[in-house]
């Protein structure tokens, strides 16, 4: 384009000097004239030309500078963004670090809080306490052997956490896991509950093992949220923790802290504790359910429940071993019951649970046909061999989900007698 104008402009300028050469020798100046008339129109032309094409491009030269320095300007200026957004971004991931920072200090100085109460306990111990100790009868030599081995593990950190799956059914799903305590004597041997329970009970052992096991769920579960995982923990608590006025205060003021964590952690008691508890631990129970915290019932011996009691009660999860949902089925005017529930048909017992916000569980699940079976009894959740036996968690996490051992050598210096 630009070549075509050059082109048309050179014409034009040829043109006009010619007409000039022709008007000069028309006037009489002859051939030399009208030779010189053009030569001196061509070189006018050309001159003018060449300093309106200057003339222009010099114009075109400061266009591009003053574009190039907006673009500087807009450039520099979206620089300075970029650097007060990443500012921004350090400032925030600062902030965040500290925060964290402080709520582990929070964690650690309310645990140490716990150590320090425990102590003061120590350092006067309860009269009623002491009587309880008084009125035990001897234990046997290996009673007292394998209470030591409890206590050594204890003392030691040989304490491990094994998680079992709860699936949903019939989707098999794993919904929730239940957390479960084992204890390894020096020689890495593996304690199950129905050993070492023998003597932890009669030894008062009980409540450190279930606070261990409580303060290691909270943390596993709080490593799971960070992973986005929505799964929960049944977590048993004896009513030993729920009225032990010097594990339980800081414990609640712990999950108070962290009532995030209010719909994965569930806490479990048995049917016959459950029945037992007295205004101490109800009050404990009420104060776990105000922060959003539910429960859930096991080793049921007893189907007749009440479901609308239990809702009031915050339990939102009732676990019945297969053998005795399935043992007691009877058929009634053409329906399957169950034999100490005349009149209600069995298909509709897991329903009408639902109905008052309760959830029925069936444990110890051990056979496919069991699955079959309880699937006909329209049961959301199993749990038992069949779908998954308990695994223990990594060393590594039981590390860093233990509570400082000064905890639990506390709790124990206590009980010691």
């Amino acid at each position: 384009m630009r070549k075509l104008t050059t082109a048309l402009l050179s014409g034009a300028y040829v043109s006009l000097a010619l007409m000039a050469a022709l008007t000069a020798w028309r006037i009489g100046g002859g051939a030399g004239v009208g030779a010189a008339a053009l030569v001196g129109a061509l070189g006018l032309f050309f001159a003018l030309h060449a300093l309106v094409a200057q003339g222009l491009e010099t114009s075109r030269l400061a266009d591009e500078m003053a574009a190039i320095r907006d673009a500087n300007l807009v450039l520099t200026s979206e620089v300075e963004k970029l650097q007060n957004r990443i500012a921004d971004m350090v400032e925030a991931a600062t902030g965040d670090a500290l925060r964290r920072t402080e709520e582990i200090y929070d964690e650690v100085q309310l645990l140490e809080d716990v150590v320090q109460q425990l102590g003061e306990r120590i350092d006067a111990p309860d009269p009623r306490y002491e009587a309880q100790l008084a009125a035990k009868p001897p234990v046997s030599p290996q009673a007292a052997a394998l209470l030591q081995t409890v206590r050594q593990a204890l003392e030691t950190g040989r304490v491990d956490l094994y998680l079992q799956p709860i699936v949903t059914l019939p989707q098999r799903r794993t919904q929730y896991y239940e957390g479960f305590s084992r204890l390894r004597d020096e020689s890495g041997r593996v304690l199950m509950p129905a050993e070492f329970l023998s003597v932890a009970e009669p030894g008062g052992l009980v409540a450190a093992i279930d606070n261990l096991l409580l303060f290691r769920c909270v943390q596993i579960v709080r490593r799971l949220a960070k992973q986005e995982r929505k799964v929960g923990i049944f977590c048993n608590v004896s009513l030993a923790s729920l009225a032990d006025q010097v594990f339980f205060p800081p414990f609640i003021e712990f999950l108070a802290a962290n009532r995030d964590l209010a719909g994965a952690l569930i806490f479990e008691l048995g049917q016959s504790a459950y029945r037992a508890r007295g205004a101490v631990e109800a009050r404990s129970m009420a104060k776990l359910a105000d922060l959003g915290f539910r429960f859930s019932i096991d080793k049921v011996g007893d189907l007749n429940l009440d479901f609308f009691e239990l809702a009031r009660s915050d339990v939102g999860f009732v676990k019945i071993a297969a053998p005795l949902l399935l043992d007691q089925l009877r058929e009634e005017d053409g329906h399957l019951a169950f034999e100490s529930l005349p009149g209600v048909a069995a298909s509709e017992f897991a329903p009408l649970a639902r109905q008052h916000g309760v959830e029925l569980v069936a444990e110890k699940v051990e056979s496919e046909r069991q699955v079959v079976d309880i699937l006909e009894l329209n049961v959301g959740f199993g749990q038992g061999m069949v779908f998954g036996e308990p695994r223990p968690i990594r060393d590594a996490v039981l590390a860093e989900a233990a509570p400082p051992p000064g905890l639990i050598q506390a709790a124990l210096g206590r009980l010691a007698g």
